[in-house]
């Protein structure tokens, strides 16, 4: 899947529901971040919060630990007692933060999923597709704290109690196997068979590759990632060079002179480059005053009938009444006048 566009580049039962093991802390660890995002407090960690069986970031009873370390130790080692932690500090009780995700996943259209533990242990009512995951990272790599973590190879987390600083490995090899990997997670139960969700990033393209159930999933994905990027290509959009005169109404000039912006690139499936249409938006006229720098129109983008992308056109000059007032019939007289005649 195209990242940016969500447009899928290949797909085999994207949309059969699955079990999804580990795949699961994206949206755990995601919802963990967001909450630090206005609350970053510290975790004192239970009993109950640790008695889960699994992966494990190492976390006992009497630990106090931020929200924020809690999410990489979920993401780097896929600690399931750092999941089982985070849910009940975040929502209250394990039921109660499964609800928070079910919710998030209905707003990021995830329609083939269904959440019941934080962690992701099997459970046949925990579920999600190929698709939903892919939808999932999308969002979730728009986040700067989670893309920061899922990116790095090894991470430190610090613990308040004890005072001490640990340094975790990453379980996601491609970051090492890949150039350009940045993310994203592994998952792995008996039931569900090996999970993966990953990212790259190369030329400013990003795209996504999940495979579940699959036991050749780091040379699969390779391959994906490749096939993805094969399809994409990025495209300039720079306005600079654009210029044009504006009719104004009322001012010491006619016309006001108009330059473009550059803009961001914007990624197309390569067999759809000629479906990318420009077109320029510009008023009949203005009126006075102007300033320099003003927005008077834009250059728009679209594929497809959808606009991707939108660049101003702004003012080159500043334009002064022509005079310091003008008299209502004199202001209906020019809006006459550049309504008829001008382009």
């Amino acid at each position: 899947m195209d990242q940016g566009g969500h447009t899928v580049l290949y797909a085999k039962n994207i949309h059969g529901k699955m079990p999804i093991a580990s795949t699961t802390k994206i949206m755990t660890a995601l919802l963990t971040l967001e909450a630090a995002c206005k609350n970053n407090k510290t975790v004192t960690i239970t009993d109950g919060m640790v008695k889960v069986e699994g992966s494990s970031m190492g976390l006992r009873a009497g630990n106090r630990i931020k929200l924020r370390s809690l999410a990489e130790g979920m993401l780097a080692v896929s600690g399931n007692d750092a999941a089982n932690s985070a849910a009940t500090a975040v929502g209250g009780s394990l039921d109660a933060f499964a609800g928070m995700m079910n919710e998030k996943a209905r707003a990021l259209g995830m329609n083939d999923t269904h959440y019941v533990t934080p962690s992701g242990l099997d459970d046949k009512n925990h579920y999600s597709s190929a698709y939903d995951l892919a939808l999932l990272a999308s969002y979730a790599m728009e986040n700067k704290d989670f893309a920061d973590i899922v990116g790095k190879k090894t991470i430190k987390v610090h613990f308040e109690s004890p005072d001490e600083t640990r340094t975790y490995k990453n379980h996601n090899k491609l970051l090492s196997m890949y150039g350009g990997c940045s993310g994203v997670k592994t998952g792995f139960t008996k039931k569900s068979g090996r999970c993966l969700v990953s990212s790259a990033e190369k030329d400013g393209i990003s795209v996504i590759a999940v495979t579940l159930s699959d036991p050749c999933d780091w040379d699969d994905h390779k391959k994906l990632l490749d096939y993805g990027f094969s399809k994409l290509e990025s495209v300039k959009t720079d306005d600079t060079s654009f210029s044009a005169s504006v009719p104004v109404a009322g001012g010491l000039k006619n016309t006001v002179r108009v330059s473009g912006t550059e803009g961001e690139n914007i990624v197309v499936v390569r067999e759809n480059r000629q479906n990318l249409k420009r077109s320029v938006q510009l008023p009949r006229f203005v009126y006075a005053p102007v300033k320099k720098g003003e927005v008077l129109g834009s250059v728009r983008y679209a594929l497809n009938g959808k606009v991707v992308a939108e660049n101003e056109l702004t003012a080159n000059e500043n334009i002064d009444y022509k005079h310091l007032q003008k008299n209502f019939f004199a202001k209906m007289k020019d809006k006459i006048k550049f309504g008829l005649f001008s382009r």
